[in-house]
């Protein structure tokens, strides 16, 4: 018989509350309740087959701090694993990591507390984990900082791309070194927290924290490796076939980014000839986005209407984007709006007003008189008639403020009025 993992990464309980609400009946925000039922079918199945090893490949929470409450939510899905007697490997991904790997990570409390069946990556090394159908041996990479492998003489001086490449060297030699430790008789994998460069970026590009490294993905597809588990990519994707290198992806949809995306996990089936995975589906909150260009409509109200009407946004989270003139802004009805988009589970409403003028340059300068600010601006002034009445104001600031003294302004001094604001009224 072969051994069988499940492949779970980028969990990320806690995040997206914004687009949730607090439930009457427990308390808990939606958004943390839609994380946390993905993560609960998916040990539901690691249960029900049920697996030899699930492995998680990082990024647990949206930081390394937690609250209380949502770690206990992690905590108690995982403790189903461990009263399973179903080894688990939680890999610290970036968002594991106070300040950069300086500090510990979130994770680090199971190994503190020798939880029975559970190992934390937190370096890179390799584990001989086993399970009901045999061993297997698990190389573990974490997200890679600088301290991880280099110290700090070696990088001073140095621009990002030499420290980059530094650790890069690095790497392939601690990687290589690994490699030759290993047992050619007991199938391995390797476990890596990483930004490989092949791999289909999304909103994780503004999660991380930092500077990236880029890991080739020559690395990470090593032959001796019988399957590459990755996680920080939070779409699924398959960089490989030969070994199978492999983003399991996040188990639910962090923002708008991720709305088009299927959320999951992978089953692993290793057998002494081969190896099998399958990516399996998990039910996920719908996103959706209702983009309208409304500037050219004479009734820009049904039209936004109907695109509503003929959009499926039930129990969803939906944001609607639509573009109108200043002039349409009477014939907008903000009530019968949010009254249509009443069935989403949460929506927002993001207006986007046209201007149509023109943006105005300074003409007319010549070449010798750049240098001086002030008539620069008085030109800008002169070609500007909303600030012909502040003209006087507006030269005595600046002269004030280049000579290095506060200007003298009064209650008296009326606001600068620009032709967008002048169009917007208060209540917009």
């Amino acid at each position: 018989m072969g051994i069988r993992i499940l492949h779970i990464s980028d969990i990320h309980l806690g995040s997206g509350q914004n687009h949730g609400r607090t439930n009457p009946l427990t308390g808990l925000n939606t958004r943390v309740e839609d994380f946390s039922r993905a993560l609960q079918t998916a040990v539901d199945q690691a249960l029900n087959l049920p697996v030899d090893v699930v492995l998680f490949t990082g990024d647990a929470f949206p930081d390394a701090t937690p609250a209380p409450w949502i770690q206990e939510l992690f905590a108690q899905q995982f403790l189903r694993l461990v009263a399973a007697q179903i080894p688990v490997l939680l890999l610290v991904g970036n968002h594991d990591q106070h300040t950069q790997g300086e500090g510990g990570a979130s994770l680090s409390i199971y190994r503190a507390l020798q939880v029975p069946g559970v190992l934390v990556g937190e370096s890179l090394t390799t584990y001989t984990l086993e399970t009901r159908n045999g061993p297997i041996q698990i190389v573990t990479l974490p997200w890679i900082t600088r301290s991880m492998l280099l110290t700090k003489p070696e990088t001073q001086g140095l621009s990002m791309n030499e420290i980059n490449e530094l650790l890069l060297t690095r790497l392939r030699e601690v990687l290589a070194g690994e490699i030759l430790n290993l047992d050619e008789h007991i199938p391995a994998i390797l476990a890596a927290h990483v930004m490989a460069d092949k791999a289909l970026f999304g909103a994780e590009r503004l999660l991380s924290a930092g500077k990236n490294l880029t890991v080739p993905l020559s690395l990470l597809a090593q032959p001796c490796f019988r399957y590459v588990a990755l996680g920080h990519v939070h779409r699924h994707q398959v960089l490989c076939e030969k070994p199978p290198v492999v983003y399991a992806g996040s188990i639910e949809r962090v923002d708008f980014s991720e709305e088009e995306e299927q959320k999951g996990y992978v089953l692993i089936d290793i057998t002494p000839t081969e190896t099998r995975f399958e990516f399996c589906p998990l039910p996920t909150r719908l996103m959706r986005t209702i983009r309208v260009d409304v500037t050219q409509s004479a009734d820009p109200q049904t039209e936004l209407l109907t695109r509503i009407q003929n959009t499926e946004i039930t129990e969803g989270i939906v944001r609607l984007i639509y573009r109108l003139k200043a002039e349409q802004l009477p014939k907008i009805n903000e009530a019968q709006i949010r009254s249509a988009l009443a069935t989403a589970h949460s929506y927002t409403l993001q207006p986007e007003l046209v201007n149509e003028q023109p943006r105005q340059r300074v003409t007319q300068v010549d070449l010798s008189q750049v240098l001086d600010p002030m008539t620069v601006l008085e030109q800008y002034v002169r070609e500007n008639e909303h600030l012909h009445p502040l003209k006087t104001d507006l030269l005595a600031a600046a002269q004030a403020l280049l000579a290095g003294v506060e200007p003298a302004w009064t209650e008296a001094t009326p606001a600068i009025p620009t032709p967008e604001t002048a169009q917007l009224p208060l209540s917009f």
